[in-house]
């Protein structure tokens, strides 16, 4: 009974179009707001969430035959990241931890947001799960368990999902052109990256979303033409290389190898308009919801958001950050096949996701430039950093996958090392000082702004 409760709450939890309506519920719910119009905003925030996720389920499906492909034109072999795998893999030991560390975490979180500077509410559940995941394996590896186990990872988790969200949000503020929506997925540390490297190299240059085209290339200036027509071009070199036997065998179940790559392209495409309609559609229905709960619950507070809510903002540079990512992701794999380290494959489902965001992230601080080498450094680091993760992770560092995202190797590494050095209790220690480091600052913001009343 305890195992099917606890799967239950982590199957409601981790999955983003539930816990979105929820907030939407709880969160009009508080405004007062007619039945009429709670039902209607419920219902959509979750529609809108999984369209994203209909969407998202449409581009990996098109992403893997090329990621395949790839893999057998070049005959190159090594660690694979990917999220869902490495974690399939460690909840048939970690499972219950896992299971508690999120459910706590994600109150852990409000808290943190209700009574420290950090404003916001992370609303990725499938990155919650992830990062409660991998704190489970670094705590448990550790020595820590029981209650202590789940306290810690708590804590953890409640302050990741609120620090990374308010390291983005400059970025994010020129992004969108408001402060209403933060921003939830554990890849901060290459978005930043990019929109760092875009202020150092992108002066002068020009958005990605004002590239001119010539009078008879007009129909480019249509995004969905542009990702249709480039990735077809990318498909059919990647198939070339592959060659009609091994796509037509192992792939396409005997369509011809050229008609298959066409269609995968196409795919991939209507998969990207597919989750730029749910964004738009979920941003329309979550922000005048939240407001319930920035008002009554957490003041102040903002809904952080996963990767898809900037693709709109900047489409051509979701296709620029995806190439240029992808890119690093090759040069990265090779400089560690001639440092004679561990091999990290470039693995197109988080190159195409990470990547297109860094490209946003770029574009908006440093146009074209940024866009194109703040996306390049994201590629190299998501490649690097999980070289260093995998010591960490136990007998699950011997994987043939790990975590993909920057967040995830950043957390994990730094958590990940103290525990090798200082044990469990180095560990406490350290999250420890983090939740008061972050009370106090918020208790001091608190003490200042009533101050600025007083003498107002």
């Amino acid at each position: 009974m305890g195992e099917r409760f606890l799967k239950l709450i982590m199957d409601i939890l981790s999955q983003p179009a539930v816990l979105v309506a929820l907030i939407s519920l709880i969160g009009l719910l508080l405004q007062k707001k007619p039945a009429s119009e709670v039902i209607k905003g419920t219902t959509k925030s979750f529609l809108g969430f999984l369209v994203i996720a209909a969407g998202a389920n449409i581009l990996v499906g098109a992403l893997d035959p090329f990621g395949k492909m790839f893999q057998e034109a070049f005959h190159v072999n090594g660690v694979v990241p990917n999220n869902e795998a490495i974690v399939a893999m460690a909840l048939t030991k970690y499972g219950s931890a896992t299971a508690l560390i999120m459910f706590f975490g994600m109150i852990a979180n409000i808290l943190v947001a209700r009574f420290t500077p950090l404003k916001y509410i992370f609303l990725t559940g499938h990155h919650t799960l992830y990062m409660a995941c991998m704190f489970a394996i670094i705590l448990v590896v550790s020595g820590l368990k029981g209650a202590g186990l789940i306290i810690v990872g708590a804590i953890a988790l409640g302050l990741t999902m609120a620090i990374f969200p308010a390291m983005c949000q400059p970025f994010m503020r020129k992004i969108v052109g408001n402060d209403n929506v933060g921003f939830g997925h554990f890849s901060s540390l290459g978005y930043i990256l990019a929109g760092l490297v875009g202020k150092v190299v992108g002066k002068g240059s020009r958005s990605t979303e004002k590239i001119n085209f010539p009078k008879g290339l007009g129909f480019l200036r249509d995004s969905s033409v542009t990702i249709a027509l480039t990735m077809t071009i990318l498909y059919l070199v990647i198939a070339l290389f592959a060659g009609p036997s091994y796509v037509e065998k192992e792939l396409s179940n005997g369509t011809h190898y050229l008609v298959f790559s066409v269609i995968q392209a196409v795919t991939f495409a209507a998969g990207v308009f597919v989750i730029l309609s749910g964004v738009r559609l979920v941003l329309a229905e979550i922000v005048p919801a939240f407001k319930g709960i920035s008002t009554r619950l957490v003041p102040n507070s903002k809904p952080a958001l996963d990767c898809p809510i900037v693709f709109p903002y900047a489409p051509n540079a979701v296709l620029i950050g995806f190439f240029c990512s992808f890119l690093g992701g090759i040069v990265g794999m090779a400089i560690l096949g001639w440092a004679g380290a561990v091999i990290i494959l470039p693995g197109v489902v988080p190159h195409f996701f990470t990547g297109a965001t860094a490209g946003v992230f770029g574009n908006a601080t440093g146009g074209i430039r940024g866009a194109t080498i703040g996306s390049f450094a994201n590629g190299l680091l998501i490649t690097f950093l999980p070289v260093f993760l995998l010591p960490v992770l136990g007998d699950l560092g011997f994987a043939n996958t790990t975590f993909s995202d920057s967040d995830f190797a950043g957390t994990g590494i730094i958590l990940g090392n103290i525990a090798d050095s200082f044990g469990s209790v180095g560990v406490t220690l350290f999250v420890t000082a983090v939740l008061v480091i972050a009370v106090l600052f918020g208790l001091r913001k608190k003490s200042r702004n009533e101050n600025e009343k007083i003498s107002a």
